[in-house]
């Protein structure tokens, strides 16, 4: 959960830095929404990518763990 919320931070961080940014390099209104939009995802799809794996990791673990438990019950059940 702590890495989800901290990717989303850096994630909204890097959008208004990069908004703020091109601002002040002259574009305005709806177009610097949408440059900030695919400049911070490029950037963050290079920079935060090691957060994004633990993040992977962690719900995959999560997920077979879940799954593991779920076959335990299965043969619990199929051996009474």
């Amino acid at each position: 959960m702590r890495a989800t919320v901290s990717y989303t931070v850096l994630r909204l961080l890097l959008f208004v830095v990069a908004f703020f940014a091109i601002r002040a390099a002259g574009a305005s209104g709806l177009l610097a929404l949408a440059l900030a939009a695919v400049v911070s995802g490029l950037i963050s799809f290079v920079v935060l990518s090691r957060q994004r794996d633990s993040i992977s990791a962690s719900i995959s673990g999560r997920l077979s763990n879940f799954r593991h438990r779920l076959d335990e019950g299965t043969r619990a059940e199929d051996q009474d």
